[in-house]
């Protein structure tokens, strides 16, 4: 993250890959002191990660994977394990109306420090098809291109 007193951990780039992204939030995070320890050495895996909306509405990640962290011991938890997000209830109110029409989901894009705090980039996102996934290829391609061309042509 650009922004002063945040640090990046981990990075979600699959996703940006495979959904449009429609809207995004930033969420707190429910974590115990030795899974803290593990993310600030940045043992977190985001790569099959989804959250869901549970019928008590609080919202939950799963598939994120915080790796033990070595001196934990019995104080480990499982590495797997859901994790509650930590919303307003007006968007937890905006994520239900939102998710229920068809093709939404909820994927964590990041996961940052901010001001010695764990938060969560969550996204709104819609599945790419293999043809939009082809044209943005077809695109960067393009824009490659393009550019080493200019850099070819500003050198004479």
């Amino acid at each position: 993250m650009d922004k002063k007193g945040t640090k990046l951990l981990a990075q979600n780039k699959k996703a940006r890959h495979d959904y449009f992204i429609e809207d995004t939030y930033e969420a707190g995070i429910e974590l115990f002191g030795t899974e803290v320890k593990s993310l600030r050495q940045g043992m977190l895996n985001l790569k099959d990660s989804y959250a869901s909306i549970t019928k008590a509405g609080e919202v939950y990640v799963r598939g994120m994977h915080i790796s033990p962290y070595e001196k934990g011991n019995i104080f480990n938890k499982d590495p797997l394990r859901e994790r509650r997000l930590l919303l307003h209830r007006s968007e937890i109110r905006k994520l239900i109306g939102v998710t229920a029409q068809l093709g939404f989901s909820l994927v964590p894009l990041s996961v940052y420090l901010k001001r010695s705090l764990v938060k969560v980039e969550l996204a709104v996102v819609r599945g790419k098809k293999l043809y939009d996934k082809r044209d943005d290829a077809a695109k960067k391609d393009a824009k490659r291109d393009i550019d080493r061309a200019l850099r070819e042509r500003s050198k004479y």
